[in-house]
């Protein structure tokens, strides 16, 4: 096993070699957190990990940490979200040291969708660092002790390292340059956007390997299973970042059951990343419909039973 940053499940899956599986966790809109409490458990023995977005699409929702802490409780490995969007440094150094102390290993850094898309567009974004100052925030806190203002941590801090990556934004040629500076920063893992577009994947993870980025992140592919023709149109044509193929939609729209049709897309997808130079694992985006998570590990093949690592 290589050198543990945190020492959280998910970094030990990996160091290992095991191709991981984390699942995606949305919070409530109110202040009962069960239903995602127990998506968790219905993904215990199928995921390593789990993802707990922090007011995903600028919504409101239960803390990200709070989330994080039900499941270190239950015993589950959570990856806390921290968007820059909504926190300064001093909120975000704060949130750190909280999530740590109360047994959160992963953190995903990550810019956040804007807030004029969100519940409250009437907000003030912060945005005092950026993700990837956040990444060096967090390995600075760690590896030097020191907060961003140079005073010094009164007791260490761990953590494993999490950022997004996006093969499918503009302007393409850039992309690898700026994972690049992600791992300068101190990124020690990934997840990508949602992928469809698996010419363009392939694409993007040969110049990553040919660039040797691969061996210095573990990097996860991003999967989202359609659900409808409707929601394959909206992200096709509203959601930047994100591209749909036609020949995706022509699948879909030709299916007799549509849903039934998205998770066999969905597992496809998998067992052809499972074939891709690079990649490391899978993190499954089932948004609202976090119940199918089991059966697309389970289809995919393989990836049974996950691995247990003292």
């Amino acid at each position: 096993m290589l050198k543990l940053f945190a020492g959280s499940n998910l970094e030990k899956v990996l160091s290992n070699g095991h191709f991981a599986v984390t699942g995606e966790l949305g919070p409530m809109r109110g202040t009962d957190l069960g239903p995602c409490l127990e998506h968790a458990e219905h993904m215990r023995n199928h995921v390593d990990a789990y993802n707990i977005t922090d007011n995903q699409t600028a919504v409101v929702r239960i803390a990200s940490m709070a989330a994080a802490i039900k499941l270190v409780e239950r015993g589950l490995d959570p990856v806390m979200q921290m968007t820059v969007r909504d926190r300064n440094r001093i909120m975000l150094q704060a949130d750190v040291l909280g999530g740590a102390a109360c047994g959160v290993g992963n953190f995903l850094c990550i810019q956040g969708d804007h807030q004029t898309l969100g519940s409250e567009p009437q907000a003030k974004g912060v945005y005092d660092l950026d993700s990837t100052q956040l990444m060096r925030m967090i390995k600075n806190m760690r590896d030097e002790n020191e907060f961003i203002s140079g005073d010094k941590l009164e007791a260490p801090l761990k953590a494993f390292i999490g950022g997004v990556i996006n093969p499918f934004a503009d302007p393409f040629e850039y992309r690898v340059d700026r994972f690049a500076k992600k791992i300068e920063a101190g990124v020690q893992f990934v997840q990508t956007q949602c992928i469809y577009d698996m010419d363009r994947l392939k694409e993007y993870m040969k110049r990553v390997v040919d660039k040797g980025l691969h061996e210095k992140c573990y990097i996860l592919a991003g999967i989202t299973p359609l659900k409808a023709v409707g929601a394959a149109m909206y992200m096709k044509n509203n959601v930047a970042g994100i591209i749909i193929p036609d020949e995706v939609v022509k699948r879909l729209k030709g299916a007799k059951d549509k849903k039934k049709e998205g998770l066999k897309m969905a597992i496809e997808q998998i067992q052809q990343i499972r074939e891709i130079e690079g990649f490391k694992g899978v993190h499954i985006m089932a948004i609202a419909w976090e119940e199918m998570v089991p059966h697309i590990v389970e289809e995919v093949g393989g990836l049974l039973p996950r691995p247990k690592i003292d």
